[in-house]
């Protein structure tokens, strides 16, 4: 399994999910890729629907499909809430699935 870890400096909360996706990498066995993305054309091409977006085997299990790309923070919505990164619970699922 290959995960990507799709972000942009201006966005902190990459910084979570890198975490949460370093710690579940051994768990989980699978080869981590960070990728900074600066451009809007970047964006568009690789899929990046805002900072941090996760990509497992090249799809983002958290898309929505109408969501737009382009280089912003991105929302998840968690059973807390709105917030700028997946729940590990999340990650978990998705990772699972």
């Amino acid at each position: 399994m290959e995960v990507t870890l799709l972000y942009f400096d201006d966005c902190p909360n990459w910084e979570d999910t890198d975490r949460m996706l370093a710690r579940l990498a051994n768990e989980f066995g699978y080869n981590l890729t960070r990728q900074r993305v600066t451009t809007h054309e970047e964006a568009a091409r690789v899929g990046f629907r805002g900072s941090p977006t996760v990509l497992i085997d090249g799809v983002d299990p958290f898309a929505e499909p109408d969501s737009p790309t382009g280089l912003s923070c991105r929302l998840y919505t968690t059973p807390g809430g709105l917030r700028g990164s997946p729940t590990e619970e999340m990650l978990r699922r998705a990772l699972s699935g």
